[in-house]
């Protein structure tokens, strides 16, 4: 097959006049965009690179291909910005892997995706969104239980969460929203902060498996106030160890890989996702935020190293997705012929 590969990469894009020094985190670097193409090739399939935002528009145009395995991060700092590069397809009917615009629209957009999974009977820590610095003056956090969790409503890889995101009373948690309000000019999401264990769930296929539950550990021990910062992420190798799969009792297991395939489909996945919890000192799952578009750098992002940590190799991960993406658009032409 010929296959478009697109994407997004750090050194395409200018943070522009964001004063934040994680405005790029989310975007690619060369390795991911070469791992993935090499992968594709050693699969027997032809890679057309092309890139993210304007550039895309003029390959895509220029080439035929197949199929597009899609990795764009999308441009600019909109709660939809990664629907670009997929509503771009649909509109020229070029297939792709992954969800679609709408599923990435949700799942970015971390308040409606909480509605939708609270809709569903999926436990989420009790949130607030400040929209602006006017919510503040409403007098509406008294019934919230400190310590509260502080972040960007309409971001992904951690970017705005630092040391400052953890609150323990109302005077810290304004000053935190009034930062990010100001750095990320978007909306605010204040949860209230369930101490515990950390959880990811790697999801792959049509139809859709766990490929693997996995546990982030800081290596100083366990602490239940830990939580999964973008300064850890960049010091991963001193900071965190993995457990995959993690050490669960049976039902509790049982439970997270239920409610992360219920979670799949109730916010319209397709062909992979990576979707974090917290486990509470009580062994309650709450569900935090699902991400369609994982990271797929194939040593520090989590969602190839659950593949590998379940023996599957970076070529067979990216194989599955792919195969995924072609077994449900064959089903769709069977359904519809």
């Amino acid at each position: 097959m010929i296959l478009g590969l697109a994407y997004d990469l750090k050194s395409d894009i200018l943070s522009g006049d964001s004063d934040a020094d994680d405005a790029l985190e989310e975007y690619d670097s060369e390795e991911t965009v070469d791992c993935i193409a090499d992968a594709l090739a050693s699969l027997g399939h032809t890679v057309v690179r092309l890139g993210g935002g304007k550039a895309f528009l003029t390959a895509v145009l220029s080439h035929t291909m197949d199929l597009v395995f899609n990795i764009a991060e999308g441009r600019g700092t909109y709660r939809s910005r990664e629907v670009q590069v997929p509503a771009v397809l649909e509109m020229l009917n070029i297939p792709y892997i992954g969800s679609d615009p709408a599923c990435l629209a949700v799942c970015l957009d971390k308040p409606l995706a909480k509605h939708l999974a609270a809709s569903a009977g999926i436990g989420t820590p009790r949130w607030q969104l400040a929209a602006d610095r006017h919510v503040l003056d409403g007098g509406c956090w008294s019934g919230f239980t400190f310590p509260v969790f502080v972040k960007p409503a309409w971001e992904g890889s951690s970017k705005g969460i630092g040391i400052t995101s953890r609150a323990n009373s109302v005077p810290e948690m304004e000053r935190e929203v009034l930062r990010l309000l100001a750095l990320y000019r978007q909306p605010v999401l204040v949860e209230e902060f369930i101490p515990g264990r950390e959880l990811t769930v790697g999801i792959v296929g049509a139809p859709p498996r766990v490929m693997g539950i996995m546990e982030v550990i800081p290596r100083r021990g366990y602490d239940p106030d830990f939580f999964y910062s973008i300064d850890i992420k960049r010091d991963w190798q001193r900071q965190v160890r993995y457990e995959c799969p993690a050490r669960l009792p049976v039902g509790l297991e049982e439970r997270i890989v239920a409610d992360s395939l219920t979670l799949f489909d109730t916010l319209g996945c397709r062909d992979m996702a990576r979707i974090d919890f917290r486990i509470d000192p009580q062994g309650q799952p709450y569900f935090i935020e699902a991400n369609p578009l994982p990271g797929l750098n194939p040593e520090h992002s989590d969602y190839p190293m659950i593949a590998r940590y379940r023996g599957i190799d970076y070529p067979s991960l990216i194989g599955s997705i792919l195969e995924s993406a072609i077994s449900r658009r064959q089903t769709c032409i069977r359904m519809s012929a």
